[in-house]
């Protein structure tokens, strides 16, 4: 189902029965489950007063998911959330925690984006991955040694020397060493 369209039905009468009314059919918790992961809106409603229960029952799938070991929610999450019924921050918790949830979401598709790109050439991301570490490395050194940083101003763009030769080109070196097995492997296969 789209956004656009009104959400599904479904009525829960007294014995734990769910009723999907758009497809005239008894559903599962696991149902519904499945319907909110297809993206699927729908609401819930008590059959004998009539009540919208739908945060209930969304809670209870939740619990069911846990209780089969699928372990999502950290103990001290789910400590700190209890904490929060009743306090003052408590009408500040669930637009906070939608807002994180929706910043992880597009976080995630960024993820899934760039772990696409790195098959295609895992060697450039690493290479990346590499410099971004080594200039967060520098910057942080930066902050804690304020004199030094004047200093280093002039070699900002040399990458600072751990050692003999710098992590970037040790990264570098293994990169091309394993570069030079996989042609090997890949003549061998010819």
């Amino acid at each position: 189902m789209g956004k656009t369209q009104e959400p599904t039905v479904i009525k829960k009468y007294a014995n734990r029965r769910l009723y999907n009314t758009g497809t005239s059919t008894y559903v599962t918790l696991e149902d519904l489950a499945e319907m909110v992961k297809a993206q699927e809106d729908f609401v819930v409603f008590d059959a004998k007063t009539g009540d919208e229960i739908t945060r209930s029952v969304l809670t209870q799938i939740i619990f069911e998911q846990e209780n089969k070991g699928q372990n999502l929610l950290p103990i001290a999450f789910l400590r700190q959330l209890i904490r929060f019924y009743g306090d003052s921050m408590q009408n500040m918790v669930p637009s906070y925690l939608e807002f994180s949830l929706e910043s992880l979401v597009k976080e995630q598709e960024k993820f899934r984006a760039n772990m696409a790109q790195t098959f295609v050439n895992p060697f450039d991301a690493l290479q990346d991955q590499a410099r971004r570490n080594q200039e967060i490395f520098q910057r942080s050194m930066r902050m804690f040694m304020p004199f030094a940083a004047a200093e280093g101003e002039v070699a900002k763009d040399k990458p600072a020397e751990v050692g003999p030769t710098s992590e970037l080109d040790v990264l570098k070196k293994q990169v091309e060493e394993m570069q030079r097995r996989l042609d090997k492997l890949s003549d061998t296969d010819k």
